[in-house]
């Protein structure tokens, strides 16, 4: 039987209501006679308001009992998620980063994982039963829970994807793919169907939400396949592969007031695209302070603000 992991992030479950939601895709998955292991994260903003109560007791709080305390979010989601589907009819149980078998170094708040013991998921794999996993953490060689930043659920997920050798690693939230600009920012962008870990690494980095770029590094290592949709409708969304379709512009990220970044593999082999960044610069009086190339990114800043109508611009005039 096929396994694949499903990851959950806050605002997907982030009250009890959407908790229903999830439960629906997991049980229809489920139904689907795959072997099921779920990944969540905190629900809403638990994790901020737990930072918030430490650092009213102390200005800087204690790394480790921090640990303790912010894996404590994880691990209501999953219990509230596997009481929920018992209740629905469907066996499952909710596990903690360590009795998930999740091992990582000793750096708290910001830990690697160094090996997963798949024995317990395994066992309650075996078993039939659905398993829900606490994202963004692990445990210690001296038993130390340990856990590993922003975004730490999504590095979860696609580390146990590959140790279980899953089909996919499915990354749910509230968008539905990967865009070519930020739908917030820009009208009518388009959605990818497909990008490569490479592509999908730097738009990370230049600070797309959509997934962790350590989650991602993960996925090309172990060649684990990710999609990204969204919770809240049944739209297809975007698959992360080793493949690359096609070179050329494929999305534009603004990061900060005065930084674009055009990603796409291949676009620093070509001048057209460097031209037309040069014209819409002249023409909107923009003065270009550093430029840098890779072989799937050109990042641009400049001295002045961009705003979103100039950015609007460079998608209408670079994206195909």
């Amino acid at each position: 039987m096929d396994t694949i992991v499903l990851k959950f992030g806050g605002s997907s479950v982030a009250d009890n209501e959407k908790l229903q939601t999830v439960a629906k895709k997991i049980i229809k998955l489920y139904d689907d006679e795959k072997n099921i292991v779920v990944v969540v994260s905190a629900q809403g903003k638990m994790t901020d308001e737990l930072i918030k109560q430490a650092e009213e007791l102390s200005l800087k709080p204690n790394k480790r009992e921090m640990d303790v305390l912010l894996s404590v979010g994880e691990q209501i989601t999953t219990a509230k998620l596997a009481i929920l589907l018992n209740y629905l009819g469907y066996d499952a149980i909710s596990l903690t980063g360590w009795q998930a078998g999740i091992h990582t170094n000793s750096d708290n708040q910001k830990a690697k994982i160094e090996n997963i013991d798949l024995t317990r998921i395994e066992q309650e794999l075996e078993k039939g039963k659905i398993v829900v996993v606490a994202g963004f953490q692990g445990i210690d060689e001296n038993n130390n829970i340990t856990t590993f930043g922003r975004g730490g659920s999504d590095t979860t997920a696609v580390a146990l994807s590959a140790v279980l050798k899953a089909q996919k690693c499915y990354i749910y939230s509230d968008v539905d793919g990967i865009y070519t600009a930020d739908p917030n920012k820009i009208s009518n962008p388009k959605k990818l169907k497909n990008i490569s870990y490479e592509e999908m690494k730097e738009l990370s980095s230049e600070g797309a939400k959509v997934l962790h770029d350590r989650c991602v590094e993960i996925g090309e290592k172990y060649n684990v396949p990710i999609v990204t949709e969204s919770t809240f409708n049944n739209n297809p969304g975007t698959e992360i592969t080793r493949k690359l379709e096609n070179s050329g512009a494929k999305s534009i990220v603004k990061k900060d007031v005065s930084r674009i970044s055009i990603i796409g593999y291949g676009i620093s082999s070509t001048d057209e695209i460097l031209e037309k960044i040069l014209k819409i610069a002249n023409k909107n009086g923009l003065e270009i302070f550093n430029i840098d190339f890779t072989k799937t990114k050109i990042s641009i800043v400049f001295k002045e603000i961009v705003k979103n109508e100039i950015l609007e611009e460079f998608h209408k005039e670079l994206i195909k």
